[in-house]
């Protein structure tokens, strides 16, 4: 097949589900064309040593990227965040004409919706059948991040962000969903329950993977001996990890918990932190992705954190596959489909979210764990990782999902 792949975000970045797809795929033996935009996630700003210029291509083996500039914002505006989302569905429209002429099947990545612009245009011109891969629930999540505005302009915005996912949705001929909580919330949404399919995202394989616990690794994360348990990825308004500060503070003498990331929420994270007086809870702020396996097992315990908003339900933080992935085992202060894997896998620990005082139980569990039971668990993670969850597997059901729309639409 000729794929097409939109996604405003894109490998040098750590969105690294499209480039890997667009690597499995191509891997297959079929022709894939990206169309993103120049790297600027997590800060913003557009990486160094690139600039933004129309009519940049890419060779990375088999796969054709054509990047197309934007305005890159990845803070907590939300003027500049629409801005950014508008402006590369405006100039990925305007490139996708010649960069996905005569594709078979465009493949998008959301969010945000806006990215589809571009294969909108081919369904409309051209026919070609489109696979939306919903990462997250808007406008569910945007509503309840903060970033919205209140009052009547608030409420207008929602009814036309909720419009734009409904139009979005009639559009695709298949909605590709992350866990099925988010299958049945789509489709509650307007989307056709026929076109709705569940495949579990995946992690960076070559990244994520059991290695050897180091000392080098031990020493980045400050081990102290005593049970850790560490959170690695967004500290953003949604991963509620106050709850996790309180819990292990509740526990300054028996649990260390290392928050490895950064993001809009951290401030406030560190804030609290010190304000509870408790000097078992380290930031250590961005990590290289080629650290994090060793870092990953340097600590005994991974953690998976979310607030308790209906929009989460269905959601899945890839903090998750990564950690199962590396054969470590996990506590998730979660609810809904992260809530419910875990404890139907048996690969960790399950806190109700934003329960400060149900996770520190949790805690204090993981720290009486004996280390031969704490194995066992990490066993059973890479297991179920491999199993149920890795890039194989994944691209297994997009080329199944892909090769069958483009038939069909050879058919028609």
């Amino acid at each position: 097949m000729r794929i097409g792949l939109v996604s405003q975000w894109y490998p040098p970045e750590g969105a690294f589900i499209p480039g890997n797809l667009a690597q499995g795929l191509a891997a297959r033996g079929h022709q894939v064309r990206v169309l993103t935009t120049f790297p600027s996630y997590p800060h913003g700003r557009v990486y160094p040593g690139w600039r933004q210029r129309w009519g940049h291509r890419e060779e990375h083996g088999p796969v054709t990227v054509r990047r197309v500039p934007s305005y890159p914002s990845h803070d907590t505006s939300a003027a500049r965040r629409v801005l950014s989302f508008a402006s590369f569905a405006a100039t990925s429209a305007m490139a996708g004409v010649s960069a996905l002429r005569g594709v078979d099947v465009t493949y998008v990545y959301h969010p945000p919706p806006t990215a589809v612009a571009a294969a909108a245009v081919h369904r409309l011109v051209r026919r070609t059948p489109v696979v939306l891969h919903v990462q997250d629930l808007w406008p569910e999540s945007v509503l309840q991040s903060g970033m919205a505005p209140t009052g009547r302009a608030g409420r207008s915005f929602a009814r036309n962000l909720a419009r734009l996912m409904r139009a979005t949705y009639r559009l695709a001929s298949a909605i590709v969903v992350i866990s099925p909580t988010m299958g049945d919330l789509v489709v509650r949404q307007g989307a056709d329950p026929d076109r709705v399919r569940v495949v579990w995202n995946w992690t960076d394989d070559e990244l994520f993977r059991p290695v050897p616990p180091s000392p080098e690794a031990r020493a980045a994360i400050g081990h102290r001996g005593r049970p850790t348990v560490m959170f690695a990825g967004n500290l953003g308004l949604l991963q509620g990890v106050e709850t996790a500060i309180r819990a292990a503070a509740a526990l300054r003498d028996r649990v260390d918990l290392v928050l490895v990331g950064s993001g809009a929420g951290e401030e406030a994270a560190r804030r609290l932190a010190g304000e509870l007086g408790a000097d078992n809870i380290r930031f250590v702020g961005r990590q290289p992705g080629e650290r994090m396996a060793a870092l990953y097992a340097a600590a005994e315990w991974q953690l998976v954190c979310l607030r308790d908003l209906p929009a989460l339900a269905g959601t899945v933080p890839s903090k998750l596959q990564a950690a199962l992935a590396c054969g470590v085992p996990v506590i998730a202060s979660a609810g809904g489909d992260t809530a419910a894997f875990v404890g139907a896998t048996g690969v960790g620990l399950v806190a109700a979210p934003e329960d400060p005082v149900t996770l520190a139980a949790r805690f204090a569990q993981a720290a009486d764990m004996p280390a031969g039971g704490r194995a066992e668990l990490g066993a059973r993670a890479r297991q179920v990782y491999l199993d149920r969850l890795s890039l194989p597997v994944g691209v297994d059901q997009f080329d199944d999902i892909l090769t069958k729309l483009a038939a069909r639409r050879g058919d028609a």
